[in-house]
């Protein structure tokens, strides 16, 4: 029944990627498409780490800047659900604890992937907000990721993000 899970899951993340490969191809519309029945075959109940990079992802499919924000918002509430093991696909339910029940405080076992998500989780909130010429809230996101950046490996994600922050910190003194 594990293994079936398991496999079932993998295969969520499968098509995710599959989307995202659209995305990152140019196909905004299909990988809108493709990730708009994900979201809804996943509902509220999916797996917390798959809403998450869905909806982390579905949020670059968007043309309108307050749809952005939502799914941007979508994404940090999935993560949040990780992090604290609230809500679907957290805590000390199902996979909980490498799948072995845990308990209340019991790390999730996707929480480290979740963790390396969160400065573009708000870096990208921090963009939606300055779109949206909301300059304050811009700056709560962006301080937010910078402080989560610490935590990245010094590689080309990393260095990345990094650069981006700095980027939108650039951008933001120019309002």
């Amino acid at each position: 029944m594990v293994e079936q899970q398991e496999a079932s899951e993998d295969a969520v993340m499968t098509r995710i990627g599959q989307a995202i490969m659209l995305l990152h191809g140019g196909d905004r519309e299909e990988a809108r498409n493709r990730f708009g029945a994900l979201w809804s075959e996943l509902g509220a109940d999916g797996d917390a780490l798959h809403r998450c990079t869905l909806a982390h992802y579905m949020a670059d499919t968007q043309d309108d800047p307050g749809d952005e924000l939502a799914w941007d918002l979508r994404a940090l509430t999935a993560a949040e659900a990780l992090r604290t093991g609230e809500g679907p696909g957290g805590g000390d339910g199902p996979g909980a604890a490498g799948g072995r029940g845990g308990g209340p405080g019991a790390e999730h076992r996707d929480t480290p992937a979740v963790r390396a998500f969160y400065p573009s989780l708000h870096l990208n909130l921090a963009a939606d907000y300055l779109k949206l010429q909301r300059p304050d809230s811009a700056r709560v996101h962006l301080q937010r990721a910078r402080a989560a950046a610490e935590s990245l490996a010094d590689d080309g994600y990393g260095g990345g993000v990094r650069a981006a922050i700095d980027r939108l910190e650039l951008r933001l003194r120019e309002q």
